[in-house]
């Protein structure tokens, strides 16, 4: 990762217009739902699990969110003339939502210890049911949010050098340290790292997994409220159109996340979602045209998740 940073510092440099302020808050806007959603993979991979829903999750509570964040509703449309809630009633909606991706993540992990089939599957058939639920909820891309709660996504606090949204990601990692040094984060990484001692140390590796999908739920969440604050409108396919699934999983391995699981941690896969998104921007600020970026950006991606999978495989021949 820090390999490709160095590379793109470089080649950053070499763009004809300076960055400012504008651009660093612009980047953050782009990126803050990639990080909420890169953490949320981190969590799950690091227990050993994958989760696929990651991005129909998100849109879900997007759409939620948009929805509720507004008066005047029909149906599956919200009515033009709808005006904002206030800014208390907002944050109760969004505290209200990340109780509910916690439930959602534990839902999906409470299926899949139960069941024992596949991570993979069952997360898939997830997908298509957040999905479906996110166009019920709204068929279009419609609602919106409080100014003073888009500001959380749009803002800068201080200087204009520092968005609210890197504050925000700031409050969630030292809310994060307590769990990652106390019982419930060392069981994770112990279940990720190997169920059969996990279980024979005493550890209760079914709680622990449904416990990880659960808070892979409440960070998925805040992504889809990222999503509603930076956006200001509910899209019941943003997690399909941003590809949240694989850009996630390709965040948390280059951020230093093992698939193996057992091995890595939430700085790592902001980093990376960050880098990613930046490849991006610094491509169109090239003159690349945007889909040739959005190309080029994929297949970085795609080459990220295949060095991933090649450590595997070679760790799996020195074992």
């Amino acid at each position: 990762m820090y390999v490709l940073l160095a590379v793109l510092v470089v080649y950053w440099k070499s763009t004809p217009a300076a960055w400012g302020s504008f651009d660093v808050q612009s980047l953050f806007i782009d990126a803050l739902p990639l990080c909420f959603a890169a953490m949320a993979q981190a969590v799950i991979i690091i227990s050993g699990g994958i989760d696929l829903s990651v991005g129909s999750l998100m849109a879900l509570v997007n759409v939620l969110a948009a929805r509720y964040m507004v008066e005047g509703i029909g149906g599956t449309e919200v009515e033009s003339i709808a005006e904002p809630v206030s800014f208390q009633h907002a944050i109760l909606v969004a505290l209200v939502l990340i109780g509910f991706g916690f439930l959602a993540g534990g839902l999906t992990g409470l299926i899949i210890t139960v069941t024992r089939i596949a991570d993979i599957i069952v997360t898939l058939a997830m997908l298509f049911v957040w999905g479906g639920a996110a166009l019920l909820v709204l068929n279009t891309q419609a609602g919106g949010a409080p100014p003073e709660f888009t500001q959380l996504g749009q803002g800068y606090v201080l200087s204009e050098w520092i968005p609210i949204g890197a504050v925000i990601l700031g409050v969630v990692l030292l809310i994060w340290i307590p769990i990652r040094w106390t019982k419930p984060g060392l069981a994770i990484y112990a279940v990720g790292s190997s169920k059969q001692a996990s279980f024979l140390a005493g550890i209760s590796v079914a709680k622990t997994r449904i416990g990880a999908y659960a808070l892979g739920g409440a960070l998925a969440a805040l992504g889809g409220l990222a999503l509603t604050a930076t956006s200001g409108i509910g899209d019941p396919l943003s997690g399909d159109r941003a590809g949240y699934a694989l850009n996630s999983v390709a965040a948390a391995v280059l951020g230093g996340v093992s698939l193996l699981g057992g091995v890595g941690g939430l700085v790592g896969p902001i980093a990376a979602a960050l880098i990613l998104t930046l490849i991006k921007s610094i491509l169109i600020l090239k003159g690349v045209d945007q889909n040739w970026a959005q190309v080029i950006q994929g297949t970085v991606i795609v080459l990220v998740v295949m060095i991933g999978g090649l450590a595997i495989r070679q760790r799996g021949k020195n074992a």
